[in-house]
């Protein structure tokens, strides 16, 4: 199982990135995903949610109408667009992989975004 995250960065406040999330060793549609952020000192928490067929999201207060998650089951990808971002939002991004009754949950290593002037 992998989960290989990229296009983390710095960028100024106000600005967007684009998180993705390739995912292999696993079917990779069958299983609900996230993607978390770390801040220094702080806890993990959750950020986004989509469903195995991506019809259904959620979303953390502090991201709703700014951060979208998506998915593309046919390239095994998951994807966190972030804009108007904020100093704020600065913090290690994982994806995760949800477990299931049978399966054990998976992270990714984690990508730095750094919002910053």
């Amino acid at each position: 199982v992998q989960l290989v995250e990229s296009g983390g960065g710095l960028v100024q406040p106000g600005g967007s990135l684009r998180l993705s999330c390739a995912a292999s060793g696993f079917t990779f549609r069958s299983y609900v995903m996230s993607w978390y952020r770390q801040a220094p000192g702080k806890e993990r928490e959750l950020v986004a949610t989509i469903t195995r067929t991506g019809i259904s999201t959620n979303y953390a207060d502090s991201v709703k109408g700014r951060f979208t998650i998506s998915r593309d089951n046919a390239k095994n990808t998951v994807y966190l667009q972030m804009n108007s971002l904020k100093p704020e939002d600065t913090a290690v991004y994982y994806c995760h992989r949800r477990p299931t009754s049978l399966v054990a949950g998976y992270w990714g290593q984690g990508t730095q975004v750094t919002v910053s002037s």
